[in-house]
């Protein structure tokens, strides 16, 4: 009970040391106060305020600095997500969660990369795509495979302009990257990606951006859990079925 006491405390504690920060809108590098001092002034046992302190150093809101005490810091709400995200995935209710929100920022964003992809961007993009064209017709390579795919899509997040949104699409497209198998496409399949590469690379560089979500819609299903593998694979337009 004492030690359940103790967390409560401290869990109050920060919540009232982040409120503290935020009503006097404390600007990154600002000295903030020692434990000591924060046991003091809220008058807590200083093992309360050590853990309501860790706790906000844990995400990022304040540092301890030698002989300073605490600064205020702005969190990396980018680098908590990233450094959380391998513990959190560890079944498969977990894989399927992270799908939809890849899923979910993925193409609400690529309303922003068609309104904010510059000229150079997208002739990147489709030289990218031409490429990837390249290795189908040509014979496949896993490494090359794998980091044309991730500039593809790295590129698209560029293009959004925003930091945040790019930034955490970057995480989730780094982490489903590293889980893709290590034998190399069949050529089917190769040809089938780099048919979607080239679609979308065009839908964006015609400003269409009803095209260009429906063929990132494509391009990302196959990570999410609803998948119904027997539907076999999509076709492109007027394309039957094999």
């Amino acid at each position: 009970m004492a030690v359940q006491s103790r967390k409560s405390q401290s869990q109050h504690l920060a919540e009232r040391l982040r409120a503290r920060i935020e009503q006097q809108q404390l600007p990154d590098g600002e000295l903030f106060m020692t434990e000591a001092e924060v046991a003091e002034k809220y008058d807590v046992s200083r093992t309360v305020a050590r853990e309501a302190v860790g706790q906000l150093r844990a995400i990022g809101l304040l540092e301890g600095r030698q002989r300073k005490g605490l600064i205020v810091r702005h969190p990396d709400p980018i680098g908590l997500f990233s450094a959380s995200l391998p513990s959190f995935a560890r079944s498969e209710h977990d894989l399927a969660e992270l799908s939809r929100l890849r899923y979910v920022l993925e193409v609400g964003a690529i309303e922003l990369a068609v309104k904010n992809a510059t000229d150079e961007q997208i002739a990147r993009l489709s030289s990218i795509a031409a490429r990837f064209r390249d290795i189908a017709n040509n014979g496949t390579c896993l490494e090359e495979e794998k980091r044309l795919d991730l500039a593809f899509h790295s590129l698209l997040l560029e293009m959004t302009g925003s930091k945040l949104v790019a930034g955490m699409q970057r995480v989730l497209v780094d982490f489903f990257h590293s889980l893709v198998e290590t034998s190399p496409l069949d050529a089917v399949n190769l040809d089938r990606i780099a048919w979607e590469h080239t679609e979308l690379a065009s839908a964006i560089g015609d400003r269409d951006v009803e095209r260009a979500r429906a063929m990132l819609r494509i391009q990302i299903r196959r990570y999410l859990p609803e998948t119904d593998t027997d539907r076999g694979p999509a076709t492109r337009p007027n394309e039957p079925r094999p």
